[in-house]
């Protein structure tokens, strides 16, 4: 799958140092989370990151994007919450057990034309102009990229709905966290490519092994193209949320 990283204003053969990076793309934007920031590797999101987020069933991946719409909204940022795989009936009820008052934005949108679409009219509204933009979608295996009349979805449209996600934000500076699930064995559904298309890859999963964080949650970041990846966070979830337990940094 080809993505649209191409930057028609620089020319071929170049030399690097006189590459101009957009001021735009220097200005780290903080989730609001302290251990979310961390697992990027220390200040937060950087402009038209891509962020893959997989993790078994029951781990807490809904709830946490949820958690991380309404921290990401409080400090300023344009979020939209995207369900694809919930009711929206549904998103409200976990909403209000997790008492996430900030008010961001939320769709059901399944087609993603019509959603990235719709992400442009809402960033055009007076006063949206000039905020960090988010999509947050749950998740990618229940999008159709509408290559098909009858939004069938498979392994292809996936890539495909993925890279147009990315390349949304490539050429817009904004960010996209999207969630994928996984298969019967525990590893993400899909192809490979699916990891190579993004920035960066986190995985949520429920602790069995060690005895003392029996139950808790771990998140790892697998694949960070701007920041360090090995951290490993446990934490600890209940009907308010996660609460950071413990952490081991990569060496």
């Amino acid at each position: 799958m080809k993505l649209n990283v191409r930057s028609d204003d620089i020319e071929f053969g170049t030399n690097i140092l006189k590459v101009k990076v957009p001021k735009a793309l220097r200005v780290k934007v903080p989730s609001g989370l302290e251990y979310f920031d961390a697992a990027l590797g220390g200040e937060g999101f950087t402009p038209s990151q891509v962020l893959f987020f997989t993790g078994t069933p029951g781990a807490g991946k809904t709830t946490m994007l949820l958690t991380l719409a309404d921290r990401l909204t409080k400090n300023g940022a344009l979020v939209v919450f995207n369900t694809a795989e919930e009711s929206l009936y549904q998103v409200k009820l976990i909403a209000e057990r997790l008492k996430l008052g900030s008010g961001f934005a939320v769709g059901q949108e399944t087609h993603v034309p019509t959603l990235l679409e719709n992400c442009d009219k809402l960033r055009a509204k007076r006063g949206n102009k000039n905020k960090p933009f988010f999509l947050l979608v749950d998740s990618l295996q229940c999008m159709d990229d509408g290559k098909y009349a009858n939004g069938s979805v498979n392994r292809a449209s996936a890539e495909r709905s993925l890279a147009l996600m990315t390349d949304y934000c490539k050429v817009n500076f904004c960010n996209a966290v999207i969630i994928g699930q996984v298969n019967k064995s525990g590893k993400m559904a899909g192809t490979n490519k699916l990891k190579h298309m993004v920035d960066a890859m986190m995985e949520l999963y429920v602790e069995e092994k060690d005895p003392d964080l029996r139950g808790c949650r771990v998140l790892q970041t697998v694949k960070n193209r701007f920041g360090g990846c090995g951290h490993t966070f446990f934490l600890a979830l209940d009907g308010k949320g996660f609460t950071e337990v413990a952490r081991v940094s990569a060496a």
